[in-house]
């Protein structure tokens, strides 16, 4: 069938259809604009809204942005201790890596010799999602590891603490967990205030001189290989103020090395407990004389032969089997004469002596401390033993800070690792007379003149000091072939500025001590090198020409015929 249509028909029909169109979109285009325009508003509005209510910018904000996580620590001379640094770090998704895993173990050994082919391995074929290979990496190091061509080896910027000085007091300063706080030391310590922005910014300074820092784990280090021992000790501190100038136990650590579940070595200074010997008889004869029990130097008590307790006797190492005074007993270092003074004073002052010089309690400090090994009985053997430092077990922190009190006028004050400012320290307590300090400067000097600790001397700095050698106990009672050996020094002794004591556990005798493990042959030694190398960084001038008036107690001491002063 045909169907006729009129001429111009067809075209009006399509025509409209088309303007139709043209009028939706056109009111589609427009209903956009306008959700465009009200949604730029509505940002617009609120930019507005926030401008006005936020505080104003200020410099404070722009220092934040560039303010480290974590503060620095410096030592007291503002030298870098511990810094936090924008580092590389290199890890692997294990189940990422698509080629050979031990060829790959092998090319980063190559690369990273720290570890062999193997730990690497391990890594690459562990049954988790990401592991770390390298913290710390340089540059050059992300570049050749990325070089490798492996996908599963991931690459990534963040924060790492930085130890620039490596194992130097490192159990001072402690270290951070993998999430970046301190577990241990002053990083412990002083978590709070390294990262609080408003504190962050300004670093925190120790009481440590990393120069005399060096110096005493250098000697310290060189003495523990020349004599083998099994531990090593060191402190230096400031008699005025109690600060720490030097802290040092070996062996040591690196807190770069961060490894995971590592506890960290015990601080041989504040946290193990020694019977430390005979350097406790100065502090008895202090309190002796302090108390009256030792009425003048020239006193006299029976060292002819040993005081039996029960089924043990207490001997002398340099007996000299005859009646000894008071300078006598200390240059001889006589365990019987030291004993009967003991037994005069009685266990009530005996006790009260030590407790007021806090060797019952933890020693004074910021980090990481161990309580002393107390007495259960303070039976006459317990008052006997414990005046030449046996049966009583402290730190070498505990002594240092005993030391202190003694030869600085008598007052006792707590030990920090911080840095203390001029005319800020703290006042302390009086434990000993300032008369009975005088005497005792005396007499400890007398011990490096005249005494076992000759070997402590360290010219121009007049030195004065007491070796200890104690017994070291073990699962059978105490072994005399293994010793403690402690020497415990101050100096100058005219003006005392500094104690210095070094410790040794368990040395063996060599060509050096002519076979001896005492501490007038291996600790006495270290404290001279110690003193030499940091007094003029301590501000101690060397003077030949000076010394302690000992004029009064010369007379005192017995010489053999043909032997003069």
């Amino acid at each position: 069938m045909i169907v006729l249509v009129a001429p111009g028909t067809g075209d009006k029909r399509k025509a409209g259809g088309q303007v139709a169109l043209v009028q939706t979109a056109q009111a589609r285009l427009m209903v956009l604009m306008l959700l465009f325009a009200a949604g730029i508003a509505l940002v617009l509005a609120r930019l507005a809204m926030l401008a006005v209510m936020a505080e104003p910018a200020s410099g404070r904000d722009a220092a934040a942005a560039l303010t480290p996580i974590r503060g620095d620590i410096v030592d007291r001379n503002g030298v870098a201790l511990a810094r936090t640094i924008d580092a590389w770090s290199i890890g692997v998704h294990p189940d990422r890596v698509i080629g050979d895993k031990m060829k790959l173990a092998e090319e980063l050994a190559v690369l990273m010799p720290e570890q062999d082919a193997g730990f690497y391995y391990k890594a690459l074929t562990s049954p988790v999602s990401f592991t770390y290979l390298s913290r710390r990496a340089l540059p050059e190091l992300v570049n050749a590891v990325n070089a490798l061509g492996e996908p599963g080896i991931a690459f990534a910027r963040e924060p790492e603490r930085l130890y620039p000085q490596t194992t130097l007091a490192a159990h001072a300063l402690g270290r951070l967990n993998f999430d970046g706080h301190g577990v241990t030391g002053m990083e412990k310590v002083l978590d709070a205030e390294l990262t609080n922005p408003a504190m962050r910014g300004r670093p925190v300074a120790l009481s440590i001189d990393l120069r005399v820092q060096g110096a005493l784990e250098s000697e310290l280090g060189r003495s523990m290989a020349a004599f083998q021992a099994a531990g090593a000790a060191g402190v230096i501190l400031d008699v005025a103020t109690g600060e720490v100038r030097a802290i040092a136990s070996l062996p040591s650590f690196n807190p770069n090395k961060l490894v995971r579940g590592e506890s960290g070595l015990l601080n041989n200074v504040t946290q193990s407990v020694y019977e430390l010997g005979s350097t406790f008889k100065p502090l008895v004869m202090a309190e002796a004389l302090d108390t009256g029990v030792v009425p003048d130097m020239g006193k006299r008590y029976d060292a002819t032969a040993p005081i039996r307790i029960g089924r043990f006797q207490i001997r002398d190492d340099h007996a000299q089997k005859r009646w000894l005074n008071v300078p006598e007993t200390l240059v001889h270092s006589s365990n019987i004469a030291t004993a009967r003074i003991a037994d005069e004073m009685g266990q009530a002052r005996m006790e009260h002596l030590f407790r007021k010089l806090g060797f019952d309690t933890a020693p004074d400090i910021e980090i990481e401390k161990a309580r002393p090994l107390w007495p259960h009985n303070w039976g006459r053997s317990t008052t006997l033993t414990t005046a030449y430092g046996h049966g009583i077990a402290v730190t070498p922190l505990h002594l240092a800070s005993a030391y202190a009190a003694m030869v600085n006028g008598g007052v006792w004050r707590p030990a920090t690792l911080r840095k203390v400012e001029a005319g800020q320290a703290p006042k302390g307590r009086r434990v000993f007379s300032e008369q009975t300090s005088a005497r005792m400067r005396q007499l400890m000097r007398l011990v490096v003149l005249e005494g076992t600790g000759r070997k402590g001397e360290a010219p121009g700095y007049r030195v004065g000091g007491k070796t200890g050698t104690a017994e070291k106990p073990g699962a059978g009672g105490y072994n005399r072939r293994v010793n403690v050996s402690t020497f415990a020094a101050a100096f100058p002794m005219d003006a005392p500025r500094y104690v210095v004591i070094v410790m040794l556990d368990a040395p063996k005798g060599n060509a050096e001590s002519f076979g001896l493990t005492t501490a007038a042959w291996t600790a006495a030694p270290v404290v001279s090198r110690v003193i030499s190398r940091t007094g003029p960084i301590l501000g101690v001038v060397p003077e030949l020409t000076r010394d302690v008036d000992v004029s009064d107690l010369m007379p005192l001491l017995w010489r053999a015929p043909g032997k003069g002063h």
